[in-house]
């Protein structure tokens, strides 16, 4: 079983899914210099990186607890993992917190009403409906602001 794990600059992702969300985040934190390993379990996935990632890619189920071992999970700064099932992605942040004690979890979730009830069990949650929510109401609060100027 080889081992994924490496720390050159001292921060370790594990990205799980490699989705639009998933590839475009491994893709930044690569460029940025971070130490980027991203798991999926579809090989076509990894397509979306770009040329320049420098990071690694395991082609395996993330949610094979031998695979997390593999990943080097117990030594990750932080797990993201954003796979396309809410379910998946709460009980993988439960099992990398909980079992293999990573400081950073954060989850996406695509159900607005489970994120309050994961956040206060202490679960990062990102989900893209309350951020789209918050960012609209922020453009028509900034539309309604200038349309106010432009009367006076």
């Amino acid at each position: 079983m080889k081992k994924y794990l490496f720390k050159v600059h001292g921060t370790y992702n594990i990205i799980i899914g490699c989705g639009r969300l998933g590839a475009n985040l491994a893709n930044t934190l690569s460029d940025e210099g971070f130490d980027v390993l991203i798991i999926d379990r579809d090989k076509d996935a990894f397509r979306k990186l770009s040329p320049s990632f420098g990071g690694l890619t395991l082609n395996a189920d993330g949610t094979d607890y031998d695979v997390l071992q593999e990943a080097g999970i117990q030594q990750a700064n932080a797990v993201i993992i954003v796979t396309n099932n809410d379910n998946t992605n709460i009980m993988l942040a439960q099992i990398a917190r909980e079992i293999f004690k990573v400081e950073r979890v954060i989850a996406r979730l695509y159900d607005p009403e489970r994120d309050c009830i994961y956040r206060e069990f202490g679960i990062d949650t990102i989900c893209p409906a309350i951020l789209s929510a918050k960012e609209i109401d922020k453009l028509l609060g900034q539309a309604a602001a200038h349309i106010r100027e432009e009367a006076v």
